[in-house]
């Protein structure tokens, strides 16, 4: 047996210090790179959470602004809502009736106060039973119910009235208006048509509706206006057509020309002082009546009560002229004082020496057109297919004999 070593052999001891040495160098790097690895990918990690964090910041910013707009709209709905109901409960108050009003539940509680002129006529005859050429037929074949077709000499004798009519209202110191024919919504809530009145008004669009009185038209000249006291009275005037649908009055005045869905009117309109609008309404009462006093036709004034006044006035007279076949007086015109009560609904204020004010507005017919057609008619009748116009209306018509036929 031989005790020689091999000096091939690598000693044992030499090799694994060398594999130990090297092993523990290549874990170092491993784990070196592992911790790169990891440092970048937290790195990644925490800028992808602050990211998010920046996101979900941003989102809950605006999370609270919407809120925030939310709890304000809700409560700027509550306040326009609360407000719009006010102003609803407002518009259908009526107005205050003047101290000097009479007290009373309905018409017949009126207040007489003059009648003037003699009645002569004996006719019983309606007016549309003695002029056939007032023809209602035609008129609904037209357009229907409670419109006339007018023509020949009676039309004529209607723009005789008119043109008579504006001529002693400019004569009287009032400036004549050719006036639109419609009006919106502002305009008739102003004067006291809307809202309670709507059913009354013939409506042609979303905010559009036909005019039943010039006085619509007329008063919103001066909406939202502030007028020096140096310029009153104002005084107004202008013809217009009136569109009613005369929805309460089912199956009254059906005949005739006294109550049609389109007449014609001349109204007489004034803006005053609260000092003196009472004075104002006397005097366009007077300029209402001459009227009929050149036309030589009898009527009576009457001063409605409380019961029977308009929902706007607080002071109205009306002129009655006598309808012979009816055998009774019946309404051609009405006269209005209605204090600062349209003027607050239209914002028609006074530039006075002790400051701003509201003004007082009157307003009446100088006449209806159509209801001064019939009385000429009725109580001029005499039998014959005639009348005889009375001599004020000389300068207007050529002829002061006119046909019914």
């Amino acid at each position: 047996m031989s005790n020689e070593t091999n000096s091939d052999e690598i000693p044992v001891e030499v090799l694994s210090e060398n594999e130990t040495d090297s092993s523990n160098k290549i874990e170092e790097l491993d784990n070196m790179d592992n911790n790169d690895d990891t440092s970048e990918d937290l790195s990644k990690l925490l800028e992808l959470e602050k990211q998010k964090t920046l996101q979900f910041e941003e989102k809950l910013k605006h999370v609270l602004a919407d809120f925030q707009n939310l709890s304000k709209k809700t409560q700027n709905d509550i306040e326009t809502g609360v407000t719009s109901k006010i102003n609803e409960f407002m518009l259908d108050i009526p107005n205050v009736p003047d101290e000097t009003t009479p007290d009373g539940s309905n018409e017949n509680d009126n207040l007489f106060i003059r009648k003037v002129g003699d009645i002569i006529s004996t006719n019983t005859k309606d007016h549309i039973d003695i002029a056939s050429n007032i023809d209602t037929d035609l008129a609904a074949k037209i357009a229907g119910a409670r419109f006339a077709v007018i023509k020949g000499d009676l039309a004529k004798l209607q723009r005789a009235l008119i043109t008579m009519m504006l001529d002693v209202a400019i004569k009287n110191g009032y400036q004549e208006y050719y006036l639109p024919y419609m009006a919106n919504r502002d305009s008739l809530i102003g004067t006291g048509n809307l809202p309670k009145f709507k059913e009354d008004l013939f409506q042609t669009s979303e905010n559009l509706f036909l005019i039943p009185t010039a006085e619509v038209p007329l008063t919103n000249i001066y909406r939202d206006e502030v007028i020096n006291e140096k310029e009153l009275p104002i005084k107004l005037t202008s013809h217009t057509p009136c569109f009613r649908s005369e929805a309460g009055s089912y199956g009254r005045d059906t005949k005739g020309l006294i109550r049609q869905h389109q007449f014609e009117k001349i109204e007489l309109f004034k803006i005053a002082h609260p000092n003196s609008s009472m004075n104002e309404l006397d005097g366009l009462l007077e300029n209402a009546e001459e009227i009929l006093q050149l036309l030589e036709l009898p009527y009576q004034v009457i001063q409605l009560c409380t019961g029977d006044i308009g929902f706007s006035s607080c002071k109205t007279y009306d002129i009655e002229v006598w309808m012979p076949s009816q055998n009774r007086y019946r309404e051609i015109s009405s006269c209005s004082n209605f204090g600062d009560f349209q003027a607050r609904r239209s914002n028609i204020k006074l530039n006075t020496k002790n400051g701003k004010c509201f003004a007082h507005t009157i307003n009446g017919s100088a006449l209806a057109v159509g209801r001064t057609l019939i009385a000429l008619i009725e109580n001029r009748y005499d039998g014959s297919n005639k009348i005889t116009l009375p001599k004020a209306l000389k300068p207007y018509i050529n002829n002061l004999e006119i046909n019914l036929n």
